[in-house]
């Protein structure tokens, strides 16, 4: 195991940053992180890969771990290709999960702030005495976000459309 290993930070790349901050602020409670990056030059071609990169943007501590826990971090490129089609079954990196009280109310705000509906709202039982509640949306920009709230072991159903 690599020593000293310690979670930092999930990235995030939008076409419009600040809209994505805003979004990930006002729904989840994700808390800005000074200062807005504003980066580029040869070391940040170099770290990125990407010629003559340019990124801005900033991180977002998330909700329920306290000053030092992990971010996610939002950048946008000066230059960046089209977005692939939203698949939450695509291989790599899936989505950002965020545990919620009410899976359909907070579903309904992520929809009434810009972002679209992946699935149906659905139960889930993992174990004898513990079920999860969750449904998949997308934020404005197209990147999946697992809703979900844990309870008591409940059987498998189908609650919404």
């Amino acid at each position: 195991m690599i020593e000293g290993v310690r979670y930092g930070h999930t990235n995030v790349v939008a076409h419009d940053w600040r809209r994505l901050v805003d979004f990930y602020v006002t729904l989840f409670g994700c808390e800005p992180v000074p200062p807005e990056r504003d980066l580029y030059g040869p070391v940040v071609a170099a770290g990125t890969g990407v010629t003559d990169a340019t990124l801005n943007g900033m991180h977002l501590r998330l909700p329920g771990h306290g000053p030092d826990g992990p971010t996610l971090e939002v950048y946008s490129f000066g230059t960046m290709p089209p977005k692939p089609p939203t698949a939450v079954d695509r291989p790599g990196y899936g989505h950002l999960a965020f545990q919620v009280a009410d899976v359909a109310a907070a579903r309904r705000e992520v929809l009434a702030a810009g972002g679209s509906a992946l699935g149906q709202i659905v139960r889930t039982q993992v174990a004898a005495d513990r079920s999860v509640t969750w449904c998949y949306v997308t934020d404005p920009e197209g990147n999946p976000v697992e809703l979900q709230s844990w309870g008591p072991g409940e059987p498998a159903a189908i609650l919404e459309d």
